[in-house]
């Protein structure tokens, strides 16, 4: 901008290089212009720049100064460019192959992009062949990619005699003004940009699936048809990252919950999961884990109730804005909710109860089943569900009390993760928004406090400027499973607001009412979407400490099955869970079987074994481990349950859980 004159063009703009010189052209240089002048080789790498924080296309002209960036593949800002072009190439290609269909958005996204069509019928897996082919047709016909600014007017003339009426729809919610439509050859789309500058710049990419998906995300809208890409800058990339997709549909617990007989969904209960069996033993166990360790950690377990009359949510605010996540009911002509958190129903209680200084903190602990209305839409196996319960808590304490109890929570962190091998644990500390509940000086305190509590300990953290909640600042957990994924997992969440909702209050030294603060905290979070995570990590061969059949004894033939019996009482005495593969089916049916259900221990029995007392134990990922001693063996396997280790016994197998250790 002019120095002189805001908001008017220079006759010459100064830009500021990465290495702080100083470059000055005349005002309207294209930034492809201002590469070509920097150096021939930089100008051949350009994808775009970067004027004054503003990522622009190459041809656009440059009006204003500021620092000046030349984005090439190295750039923090290339990725999204290309993904966001590749998104427009898939659409063209679409276009070209089916011309009758209607074109949506297609921005973005993690790992790649997706672009929503109204086709009229679902893709085939023959469609995304044909596409990407096509695509790659017009990637080899390095056609320009060019920006068109025209009028609201103009474009809705332009789309309507396309026949994209979505896009007509896009247009008429626009403010008016000019609005910018790209084009490459035959294919125009709206879109702010910016882009690429020939279709020859793209090529690493790969259609990877289409499903449905609501026009705008609204279920009351129509079913489009949306096309997912994968999409990176270089091959190696997209090569390891479909690696990880192939690794990631080989462990989807989904498939192994079926496959295992862990789990199963029915239409009655949507989104509403019944555990068998064999999945309420894994799930048993996980509440067992944690219930065996609040003793240590100071917590004391509470039973709430379920349905709370609405005045409760009105009062925590959930009510208003949680509403349309809520399951109401009526009863004796008043309105009750089904509580989709614990915290309301812990300030009752909190609230009911005479507490002093000497009292404080005060741990309750909930595994209260919870219910949230999720969107069809958004229902995923275990990981979003409608029905679940949680490892949750809520700490009632003094201001001056947190810091204590951060270190408590840290500690309690790490020693469950480590359990279950999540040894990379990434930690985001969420500040102070805008606008919030409370005093600066207490968020200054909850603040100093949370960040402490890692400062002392040495261990990274990242800061969140501004992300905190409107009650209080918090701390956000995040796991990486055995592929590589994150996945948030526990939090610790300081809270301002409701002690003022709720009037909690305890009697200080000084014989006066003081305020606690409260700590909202879940460790493993939803214990549905855990399973779920869980099942993933280890690929649905838990540790043997956690599995659901821990031992099978598998008799060679039916003339040991009452040797097999024997040594299956022997375990059942010792409290494992384990079963006998009875039956005259060959030895290594039943082996196989064994390594398919992912069964930690085989004990195989035949003449030799029950002559001596033996066992031959079969590990579960890492083979024949040889004939010892039934006493060894039923040493061995109670060790590693008491000690939760990972991988008990002789080393895992290489492909099984690479990223955990004891």
């Amino acid at each position: 901008m002019s120095a002189d004159v805001p908001g008017a063009a220079e006759p010459i703009v100064r830009l500021t290089l990465p290495d702080g010189s100083v470059r000055e052209v005349p005002a309207g240089t294209t930034g492809e212009a201002v590469a070509a002048s920097i150096g021939a080789r930089l100008a051949k790498d350009a994808l775009a720049v970067k004027v004054d924080g503003k990522v622009l296309d190459l041809a656009r002209p440059i009006v204003s100064s500021g620092p000046f960036e030349v984005i090439t593949a190295k750039h923090p800002d290339a990725l999204e460019l290309y993904r966001h072009s590749t998104a427009h190439l898939t659409a063209h290609a679409v276009k070209r192959l089916f011309p009758g269909v209607k074109i949506g958005i297609g921005p973005a996204i993690e790992n790649g992009y997706y672009y929503d069509f109204d086709p009229g019928r679902p893709f085939t897996p023959e469609d995304l062949e044909a596409i990407e082919a096509e695509m790659r047709k017009i990637v080899a016909e390095n056609v320009p990619v060019e920006r068109l600014e025209m009028s609201k007017a103009e474009a809705v003339k332009l789309f309507e005699a396309q026949g994209d009426h979505l896009k007509v729809e896009i247009v008429s919610g626009i403010p008016e003004g000019s609005l910018s439509c790209y084009r490459q050859a035959d294919f125009i789309d709206l879109c702010r940009g910016p882009h690429v500058p020939s279709t020859g710049r793209l090529g690493v990419f790969k259609l990877t699936h289409a499903a449905g998906a609501y026009w705008k995300g609204d279920e009351r809208n129509p079913m489009l048809q949306r096309i997912y890409g994968a999409s990176f800058l270089s091959q190696k990339e997209l090569d390891a990252h479909l690696l990880r997709v192939e690794q990631a549909r080989a462990r989807d617990h989904r498939k192994l919950g079926k496959e295992l007989g862990l789990f199963l969904f029915h239409p009655w209960a949507p989104a509403s999961p019944f555990f068998l069996p064999r999945g309420a033993t894994v799930y048993n166990a996980l509440l067992s884990y944690m219930r065996e360790l609040y003793p240590k950690y100071g917590y004391q377990e509470v039973v709430t109730p379920q349905v709370f009359d609405v005045d409760l949510f009105k009062r925590s605010g959930h009510y208003d804005n949680y509403h349309e996540n809520m399951f109401f009911t009526e009863v004796d002509e008043r309105e009750f909710g089904v509580k989709p958190m614990n915290c309301p129903g812990h300030f009752l209680m909190f609230a009911a109860q005479a507490f002093s200084y000497r009292d404080l903190p005060v741990r309750y602990a909930d595994f209260g089943r919870l219910h949230r209305y999720e969107r069809s839409g958004v229902t995923q196996g275990l990981t979003r569900v409608r029905s679940f319960s949680q490892d949750d808590s809520h700490i009632f304490c003094a201001i001056e009390q947190m810091p204590a109890e951060m270190d408590r929570f840290i500690e309690l962190i790490d020693e469950v993760y480590g359990a279950f091998g999540f040894t990379d644990v990434k930690v985001g500390l969420a500040t102070r928004p805008e606008k919030f509940m409370g005093t600066v000086e207490n968020w200054d305190l909850a603040e100093k406090a949370l960040a402490s509590a890692f400062e002392r300990r040495g261990r990274p953290y990242e800061i969140h400027p501004g992300d905190g909640a409107f009650y209080g600042p918090k701390l956000d957990f995040q796991v990486t499973d055995a592929i590589g994924r994150a996945w948030q997992l526990g939090t610790l969440q300081v809270d301002f607001s409701n002690p003022e909702r709720f009037d909690l209050h305890y009697t200080g030294e000084d014989g006066a009412r003081h305020r606690p603060v409260v700590l909202h905290r879940a460790v493993l979070g939803s214990l549905e979407r855990f399973l779920g995570i869980l099942i993933e990590h280890t690929g649905g061969s838990f540790p043997l400490w956690l599995a659901p059949e821990q031992v099978r004894v598998v008799p060679v033939s039916e003339k040991f099955e009452a040797y097999a019996r024997q040594v299956l009482d022997r375990l059942l005495a010792r409290g494992f869970r384990a079963s006998v593969d009875a039956g005259n089916e060959k030895l290594g049916a039943k082996i196989r079987r064994g390594e398919l259900d992912k069964v930690p221990a085989l004990l195989v029995v035949g003449e030799k074994e029950q002559a001596s007392g033996a066992v031959s134990l079969r590990q579960h990922g890492a083979g024949d481990r040889g004939s010892r001693s039934l006493d060894a063996v039923v040493a061995e396997l109670t060790d590693a349950v008491s000690r939760r280790v990972i991988h008990w016994g002789a080393p895992a197998h290489p492909k099984q859980n690479p990223s955990a250790t004891e």
